[in-house]
């Protein structure tokens, strides 16, 4: 069966919003020859479904105190620091751990690196990392464990009851995570139904470790997740705003301040990593 064109006139209409940030509705109209009425009526829809967030005049895929961005939108916010914080969390990756990755984009940089680990046991409820992970699965010695539950089209991700026991009922060396808004003290995020995750995450985990590149830094959201003091170490990059970071050295919070030109390479002869890097060349 072919899709309907209003379907696949929204589809590209998120996409629009999506590379853009934000769009008016004119320009969508203009964009798409079609009635302001109908813009009206296809922005309706993509709210309902949570890919963007309507202001008078238009739509925006950008993150507000109560609205996260959709992950295609995330995905496309600082990416080289996003993989320059993930190669720092690999250091904390070793064969024969078991890990659990959230739905972050900042997250979802680790998974190309961890074939070089394993063996391992991966987890997640994030779909984009399932995909990637399994990708990985024939060429390393990798087990992969999806988390399921209620499908969340905005996060790509699987939330809801079904999740929380699944997580419940399991335990994992490591948790590897990200929030949309952080500050001096905690993080936080916009919507209840991810931080139920989020906690239950933390919980079932030994050692957790936070990752958030400098847009998400001295933000605050609706919902507070959890304590900074709560994580082993938080992972930031150059251009983090240096008055959080000096309250975060106020508060007594283990952070680290990744450097693009720092790269770790494991070594399995010696077993589990230190912390020595060298330069990338």
């Amino acid at each position: 069966m072919r899709p309907k064109k209003s379907d696949v006139r929204r589809s590209m209409m998120a996409e629009r919003i999506a590379a853009k940030g934000s769009c008016s509705a004119q320009e969508l109209a203009n964009e798409f020859n079609v009635s302001i009425m109908t813009v009206h009526r296809d922005l309706d829809e993509l709210q309902y479904r949570g890919v963007v967030r309507k202001f008078h005049g238009g739509a925006t895929a950008q993150p507000s105190s109560v609205f996260e961005s959709r992950m295609t939108f995330r995905q496309d916010v600082e990416p080289l620091k996003k993989n320059v914080i993930a190669r720092h969390a690999l250091s904390f990756v070793h064969p024969g751990m078991s890990i659990l990755l959230d739905d972050s984009t900042s997250a979802l940089h680790m998974t190309s690196g961890l074939a070089e680990r394993a063996p391992l046991h991966v987890s997640t409820t994030f779909l984009a990392g399932l995909r990637r992970l399994a990708e990985l699965q024939d060429a390393a010695d990798m087990t992969v464990i999806a988390i399921g539950g209620r499908y969340d089209p905005m996060h790509d991700s699987f939330v809801g009851s079904q999740a929380l026991a699944q997580i419940a009922d399991m335990r994992w060396d490591a948790l590897f995570m990200s929030a949309p808004a952080v500050d001096g003290r905690s993080i936080f995020h916009q919507e209840d139904r991810m931080v139920g995750v989020k906690k239950a995450m933390m919980e079932a985990s030994k050692k957790k470790y936070l990752l958030v590149d400098n847009t998400k830094i001295g933000k605050v959201a609706l919902h507070k997740v959890a304590s900074l003091s709560e994580f082993d170490l938080v992972i930031t990059d150059e251009d983090a705003d240096p008055q959080i970071l000096e309250q975060w050295e106020t508060n007594g919070v283990s952070y680290f301040v990744a450097n693009q030109a720092l790269v770790k390479k494991p070594d399995r002869s010696q077993g589990p990593a230190g912390n020595d890097y060298e330069c990338e060349v």
